[in-house]
């Protein structure tokens, strides 16, 4: 999954050694840099198992124009990602670009000064500072990695379902709540949610209430501390979360996110939130599919209009301990390129974080467009995930006692802005 997924144990096993000579084999085994000249193979780490085949075909074209270098992908399991490469940067045999987290999940690896720092080195000033600070050190406010991908969060739909009940896409939130009903009364499920694990419960909330609370203008009142996750527009915000209940799946808390996934692709459930990176794994099961996208329409109280939420999952840096500096630089500068973004588009099916990137695929297209017209940050993740408890952590326990009924949205608001007042400094403070 994305990058919020949380990192399990596991002991690293074998990685390519490094050598002395013209025909080098990679690897950041050895200290120092090495500078540019004679042959090398970079290993770059990642924790995207799907995208192996999509890589190495990017790579194959990065050296057929960089004679000499060659790249070596290694893909690891996402929920064991984490310690693997915090044991490899530590090590001899890490890798020389690592895929590294985003936000506030990237300052662990920041502080233990395994990544080479990339202002002056590789230019970002055009792009999306959201996208940008999620390669940042929080402390230093230094470069220290190159976004590989936008993320969007959206509700899908089933074409062929609404189309079968006579329904469109919402442009209100009216229209919302009668095909809610519309589906009900057919026997099917309106909103396939997973609540068991409540980490995809912050983006369901985002989906479906960023409108509420007030999506880009909250997220900046909130970071300089003019108002708080007690507001009253947060509160109903997550209130909305709890009256859509009856639209979910049966028992929703005992549905996991990949059990979700099965009703929208088998056709038992007409909607599902999600994110931009959910499009391949909901595309696979059924091929003929027919999946669309809208942003929820706001509900009743919104300041705004429709928001599509969004972050950078993920990004490349450069190694400290990599022995060819120089080359691994090269190759995450060319990561910041119209010709690497467009291929991520292309091969990857992402939303690439390098701007003026084109789209065949018309879903992309629509989110990424969806993003730049009405994008804001997913503010649990962007802003409220470098300290613990993180606020994606307090908000997807909060949202699953709300869905059992356990608390109201007033006590899960009050829980998740006390939470986060124990690390966070606004920045107006």
């Amino acid at each position: 999954m994305l990058g919020a997924v949380a990192a399990g144990a596991l002991v690293l096993a074998g990685c390519a050694p490094s050598d002395s000579g013209d025909d080098s084999t990679g690897g950041a085994s050895g200290a120092g840099t090495s500078g540019g000249g004679g042959n090398a193979t970079l290993t770059v780490w990642s924790w995207r198992v799907e995208d192996k085949a999509a890589y190495e075909k990017i790579f194959a074209a990065y050296e057929k124009k960089h004679p000499g270098v060659k790249i070596d992908f290694k893909a690891f399991k996402a929920t064991e990602y984490n310690k693997i490469l915090a044991t490899g940067l530590a090590g001899a045999n890490g890798p020389d670009v690592p895929q590294v987290r985003s936000y506030g999940q990237l300052q662990t690896t920041v502080a233990s000064g395994s990544l080479v720092p990339l202002d002056g080195k590789v230019d970002v000033s055009s792009w999306d500072k959201n996208v940008v600070a999620s390669a940042r050190g929080k402390s230093d406010g230094k470069l220290y990695a190159v976004p590989f991908a936008r993320q969007t969060v959206q509700m899908f739909y089933n074409k062929q379902l609404f189309e079968k009940n006579n329904l469109q896409p919402p442009k209100t939130w009216a229209d919302f709540m009668k095909a809610n009903e519309t589906l009900s009364k057919a026997k099917v499920t309106p909103i396939a949610v997973g609540a068991k694990d409540d980490w995809t419960l912050p983006i369901v909330h985002e989906v479906l209430a960023a409108p509420r609370f007030g999506g880009k203008a909250f997220a900046g009142a909130v970071t300089s501390g003019k108002t708080s996750f007690t507001d009253p527009a947060w509160v109903d915000s997550v209130k909305i979360v709890g009256d859509l209940k009856k639209y979910m799946p049966k028992n929703v808390t005992g549905v996991a996110a990949t059990d979700a996934q099965t009703l929208f692709s088998s056709g038992q459930a007409a909607m599902i939130p999600g994110g931009s990176y959910d499009l391949s794994v909901l595309q696979k099961p059924d091929p003929s599919l027919q999946i669309g996208a809208f942003e929820v329409p706001p509900p009743p109280g919104s300041t705004g209009g429709p928001t599509t939420p969004g972050w950078a999952d993920g990004n490349f840096g450069v190694s400290k301990k990599s022995t060819h500096q120089a080359q691994a630089t090269e190759l995450v500068k060319w990561m910041s390129t119209p010709e690497f973004g467009q291929m991520v588009a292309d091969e990857i099916k992402q939303i690439s974080a390098v701007p003026g990137v084109t789209y065949s695929d018309p879903l992309l297209k629509q989110m990424s467009d969806s993003y730049s017209q009405h994008g804001s940050p997913y503010l649990l993740l962007t802003d409220f995930r470098y300290g613990a408890p993180s606020g994606t952590d307090l908000l997807g326990k909060g949202l699953q006692q709300l869905l059992l009924g356990q608390k109201d949205a007033a006590a899960v608001s009050q829980d998740l802005d006390k939470g986060v007042k124990t690390w966070f400094k606004p920045s107006g403070s």
